[in-house]
């Protein structure tokens, strides 16, 4: 995929207004690079400064042509093309009549511009982000795996390299094959440009340095990137691991594979006839899994234990404070859903008195499908109970940890982790649970919300305020409803509504969903357009059938303002396997961000599986894409929650 790849040297600057600075004269590049430079910046400057290598068509033209001619593939051959950066190899393929082409890269931004090139081509190439260490075990197992462009080495610690060989061993069939061609680490230690600077284009320029690591095994790189007349826009530091062919055969030979070779590479071209950097000169390898490996198991938890609510407990959420028969249709529906995934069995667990018992047994469930959105014993404060218990009895399940769960129910905090993240809020004063005073807001309308809670409890149709008074006895009402509760006194949003659905996990297999647009245009007059408790729990409300959803109409800005302020907000918090983002525009058309809603709805007519079906997936795929995340999130390592907040 890549010629060289850029990674910033994160250089603060304490004046945004002046812009990005440079370092100036560095003695040791090593000792400004990053451990993991590679990890989210193969962005739109990746595509500039090396834009005359990976852009171009010749050279992928070239490079697909000795794929071809060394593998000799079929048309329905199995191909994987790992780190595939923004597709030119995967699209190719694609073009040339391949039709099971599967791309994978950690950069959602070269991910996301490969499905839109993908798309503007009708071509059927697939691509997926995630981390090459980790990659999912495929239901059918690959015929052939690539690693073009140079795309290997960029780990700090070689044993890394040797996970993503093992990785790949795993996910090719008996007898399938690597091909990889990646920097010629003999030739680039003698040869390398210690020094060079070109114009990208007509506007951008960039300077290079490099030198070897001080284990002469790595070769460090630094880029800075200057506009004519804007000044410095990124330093960079970036580095690759110099293989040489006998290195690159005894670490293949540790991950297992066989029949290794060391094929003539294809020279590199530069549209701008400048520096080839790694590319200058390449080694390509090739190697098989022997035809007597078992194939791997496919399935680590074939039975699925789903948890439920409990229906024979109260649930003082629910309309009248119990199970109705609008939720038991819910259920059912899902267990017809899961029903249709023959890969899986499914048992279902709603005996809340009888969980602790079952956790404890020898026959504790393998996986659990953790539905269980109502919290333990229907209680929505203890909605993060559930997964900590099961943490506690060493049960994997899907879904946020306890931490993610217990952060995002507090509405307050979210608005301060939005701020740090420079994702606009409502304005928005709060009055805790033993105020006697509350602060006014300085215009109306407002709407007023309890500080924790789920499901849009304690928002009802007179929860937007025009005028004091009103503010003041819906206070009153709502203290009267849940006790000395906190209480958000926000800035009503009238804009349009929009949802975003993220089913997967940062890392590994990851996808956002089409967004949704709440349609309120048949809601009756003089009703505040809002998603309150009438929406979700009443069928007698007006709400409930005079709201409909639709895919999002938005302008490219503003799609990706939403999809960059989900994916922050995702991993920031440390969401698992599915998470929903609710925003709205202000009268002034800014989106600001309503709620983070992890383990959201899962009902059949959800805002989840409504975007899923914006996509053509079905209701049973999507319950089977969540199912799937929390595998390969549980096979994986990737469990904790210290990564977030």
């Amino acid at each position: 995929m890549k010629k060289k790849a850029c990674a910033s040297a994160k250089v603060h600057n304490s004046n945004p207004a002046v812009g990005p600075r440079t370092l100036g004269p560095v003695s040791d590049l090593e000792r400004h690079l990053p451990s993991e430079w590679w990890q989210d910046l193969f962005n739109s400057f990746y595509l500039k400064t090396d834009g005359d290598v990976v852009e171009n068509d010749c050279n992928t033209i070239q490079d697909i042509d000795v794929v071809l001619d060394i593998l000799k593939p079929t048309p329905e051959s199995r191909i994987f093309d790992l780190c595939c950066g923004q597709g030119r190899h995967t699209l190719e393929l694609s073009r040339r009549g391949f039709k099971n082409v599967t791309g994978l890269d950690r950069s959602r931004y070269l991910v996301r511009l490969a499905r839109n090139r993908a798309k503007a081509q009708d071509l059927p190439a697939v691509f997926r982000e995630g981390d090459a260490r980790k990659i999912r075990i495929p239901k059918e197992p690959f015929d052939y795996v690539l690693i073009l462009g140079n795309s290997f080495g960029y780990f700090e610690q070689q044993e890394d390299d040797l996970a993503v060989l093992q990785s790949v061993f795993s996910s090719l069939a008996p007898g399938g094959k690597l091909f990889m061609d990646i920097a010629n680490g003999a030739w680039m230690k003698e040869n390398f440009e210690k020094r060079s600077w070109e114009w990208i284009d007509q506007q951008h320029f960039v300077c290079r340095e490099r030198c070897l690591a001080s284990d002469q095994k790595r070769l460090i790189s630094r880029e800075v990137i200057s506009h004519a007349e804007k000044g410095i826009l990124a330093d960079q530091f970036y580095a690759e691991r110099l293989y040489t062919a006998d290195e690159i055969q005894e670490l293949l030979h540790r991950a297992g594979f066989t029949a290794i070779e060391v094929h003539e590479s294809p020279d590199t071209q530069s549209t701008r006839g400048c520096d080839l950097g790694m590319m200058a000169n390449r080694l390509v390898v090739t190697c098989q899994v022997p035809l007597s490996t078992p194939a791997a198991n496919r399935l680590p938890f074939p039975k699925i234990s789903v948890l439920l609510g409990d229906p024979r407990l109260e649930d003082l959420v629910k309309l009248n404070g119990q199970f109705n028969p609008e939720d038991f249709a819910t259920i059912n529906r899902l267990h017809e859903a899961l029903s249709e995934l023959k890969d899986f069995s499914f048992e279902y667990l709603d005996n809340h008195a009888e969980l602790l018992k079952i956790l404890q047994s020898n026959k504790k469930p393998e996986f659990i499908f953790n539905l269980c959105d109502e919290g333990f014993r229907n209680n929505a404060f203890h909605e993060l109970h559930v997964p900590a218990t099961l943490e506690m009895f060493d049960v994997p399940y899907t879904g946020a940890g306890p931490a993610c769960l217990g952060l995002c129910y507090n509405k307050g905090l979210i608005r301060a982790v939005a701020h740090s993240l420079d994702i606009p809020t409502p304005n928005e004063t709060y009055t805790g649970p033993y105020d006697k005073l509350t602060t006014l807001p300085s215009s109306f309308p407002v709407l007023v919300k309890p500080n924790y809670g789920d499901s849009s409890v304690g928002i009802t149709k007179d929860a937007v305020i025009k005028d004091k008074e009103s503010l003041i006895g819906y206070i009153d009402w709502l203290r009267t409803e849940f006790g000395r509760i906190g209480i958000l006194i926000q800035e009503y949003l009238c804009g349009q509504e929009y949802s975003v659905g993220i089913v997967g996990n940062t890392g590994l297999t990851y996808k956002i969903l089409p967004p949704l647009e709440v349609d309120y245009t048949s809601l009756p007059n003089g009703l505040p357009h809002i998603l309150g408790y009438e929406s979700k729990w009443d069928p007698k409300s007006p709400y409930w059938n005079n709201i409909s959803y639709k895919p999002a109409d938005l302008d490219a800005e503003s799609q990706r303002q939403l999809f960059d302020y989900s994916n922050k907000l995702f991993e920031r918090l440390a969401c698992r396997d599915y998470a929903r983002f609710d925003f709205r525009r202000d009268a002034n058309g800014q989106i600001k961000l309503l709620e983070v809603n992890p383990n959201p709805g899962w009902c059949w007519d959800g805002k989840l599986n409504l975007m899923a079906g914006f996509d053509g997936i079905s209701y049973s795929e999507l319950l089977n894409m969540i199912i799937s995340a929390g595998i390969e999130r549980q096979i994986s390592g990737q469990q904790s929650d210290d990564d977030g907040v």
